[in-house]
């Protein structure tokens, strides 16, 4: 078949995932192994506290092939009739039911057929709970994070959550995986820097149509790598499309 090629995303989009042969088979991409024991049991507290869960995961540390990453930016999302902007609002399906436990698991999902998101599965096994991972703060593997999201400033390596799944190199084959024991290919480990609650602030989550007004967005106050607030934006017919749910 034959016609024109389709043009090459351009080295400065953010949501530009790296080549298919620059991506190593899952087992090659393994971080390193925990430092020491490591006390994950708040990612199992209720869902019902998931806005507490994502306050403290501000400044724990996320490494994925070759980038650790300082997180600054979280999102909190409830599940089954609790939260109206959640993908677990209405039960598990076979997306969500990662969602449903246990805690610690990533749940990635594709939006607009453009670009991943991640989240931090947390709550209760049975309960939907999980953590959207807006922004981070490149610490270690820069030179990987710069060569995957192009010539763009170090602040903007992973301001966002598609650049910072493009700056870890994260695909599809993360979703359902653990973040806690090692043994896939994204690993969380506590604060270097941690963050005091006074450093932290909270406003409403982005472009969510729904329950659009909760104070759910947790960010570190004047960091540079934090994303910019943008509301929900409904679709008109023959426009653009809204933003999806999240979390």
């Amino acid at each position: 078949m034959t016609g024109a090629a389709r043009p090459a995303p351009a080295a400065d989009d953010p949501t530009r995932l790296p080549a298919p042969t620059a991506v190593p088979r899952l087992a090659d991409r393994r971080p390193a192994a925990l430092p020491g024991p490591v006390d994950y049991s708040w990612l199992h507290a209720p869902a019902a506290q998931v806005a507490e869960t994502a306050r403290a995961l501000l400044g724990w540390e996320l490494s994925a092939g070759g980038v650790r990453l300082r997180l600054t930016e979280v999102e909190a999302y409830a599940g089954t009739g609790e939260d109206p902007a959640s993908h677990a609002h209405r039960g598990p399906t076979p997306r969500t039911r990662v969602m449903f436990g246990p805690a610690g698991r990533a749940y990635t999902y594709f939006v607009f057929g453009v670009h991943w998101c991640l989240n931090v599965v947390c709550g209760a096994d049975g309960e939907a709970a999980a953590v959207l991972l807006r922004a981070g703060e490149a610490v270690d593997g820069l030179d990987l994070a710069r060569e995957r999201r192009g010539e763009v400033p170090d602040r903007d390596l992973a301001r966002g959550p598609a650049r910072l799944v493009v700056a870890l190199g994260i695909t599809a084959e993360a979703n359902g995986t653990s973040m806690v024991d090692g043994t896939g290919p994204l690993l969380l480990t506590p604060p270097t820097r941690p963050v005091a609650p006074s450093a932290v602030s909270a406003g409403p989550r982005v472009g969510v149509a729904a329950a659009h007004d909760v104070p759910w967005r947790y960010w570190i106050t004047g960091d540079p790598t934090v994303s910019a607030y943008r509301r929900h934006v409904p679709r008109r017919r023959g426009g653009s499309p809204q933003q999806s749910r999240v979390g």
